[in-house]
């Protein structure tokens, strides 16, 4: 039985046991999968999707529009008292929608599915606050922006004008902030 020679700890190791360390290195592999490679790549993607999102971008700080929505007959406001709502569809049968007339005189319209699991959203008068029932959240009426519980997104606005006691849905307007 042969023991291999355990090496002292000053003990330099001889050339024939650095032979060994790299016989499995191919100076081809090297070249091609070195860290300076790898950089290359990582910074060359980064720029191409950051290049990729300026017309996004642009589009965004113009306010270009995506759609031009259709106008579409909600309710006539004599038929909606202060405090009271009407569910409507909008801009399709299903984008289910509110149309608020607070205990202020304000007019708001919002889609009514809340942006935490798509459950429907209500008025609630005596709070002036939009409910989502299924997880207790809570919506400003003012703005949509969450007021409480677990959703985190404002509720998409809808635009509305008002023509001859007539109140129509104009457009949608997604926000983030």
């Amino acid at each position: 039985m042969t023991c291999k020679k355990k090496l002292a700890r000053n003990q330099k190791d001889t050339n024939d046991d650095m032979i060994n360390l790299v016989d499995n290195l191919n100076q081809e592999d090297d070249l091609k999968y070195n860290r300076r490679a790898f950089l290359k790549t990582a910074v060359g993607t980064s720029v191409a999707l950051g290049v990729a999102t300026i017309p996004f971008s642009v589009k965004a700080m113009l306010g270009i529009a995506e759609k031009n929505y259709e106008r579409v007959e909600i309710a006539k406001l004599a038929d909606l008292p202060q405090g009271d709502s009407v569910t409507f569809y909008y801009p399709t049968d299903k984008d289910p929608a509110l149309l608020i007339h607070t205990v202020n005189g304000d007019l708001k319209a919002y889609n009514s599915a809340c942006t935490h699991l798509m459950c429907p959203v209500f008025y609630e008068k005596t709070q002036d606050v939009l409910l989502c029932p299924c997880h207790a959240g809570y919506f400003d009426v003012n703005n949509g922006h969450p007021k409480a519980g677990p959703p985190q997104r404002e509720l998409p606005l809808i635009e509305i004008e008002v023509d001859k006691g007539i109140v129509y849905a104009v457009g949608r307007q997604y926000r983030h902030g």
